[in-house]
């Protein structure tokens, strides 16, 4: 539902945002917001450096993936970065 918010923020020219404690407790919803468009995420100060480290290696392996190797959305970026076991 939070990602068709923000894909009709998109399609109608305006911005998206999200505020509330899910990006600050599940990193990974942060990265599919980030995926989907999304123009702003409040964070709580204690997961900034958290979040926004593991959106950065979201953007760099999406970047990386772009320059020769299949594009990965951020779902299959967060299934290959989830630990076996």
């Amino acid at each position: 539902m939070v990602s068709m918010s923000v894909a009709g923020a998109m399609r109608n020219k305006r911005r998206g945002g999200i505020c509330g404690q899910d990006p600050n407790d599940y990193p990974e919803f942060s990265v599919i917001l980030v995926q989907d468009g999304i123009n702003s995420i409040s964070l709580n100060f204690d997961s900034v450096m958290k979040i926004t480290m593991k959106i950065k290696r979201m953007k760099d392996s999406l970047r990386d993936a772009s320059r020769g190797r299949k594009r990965r959305t951020g779902r299959e970026y967060l299934e290959s970065s989830v630990p076996a076991g």
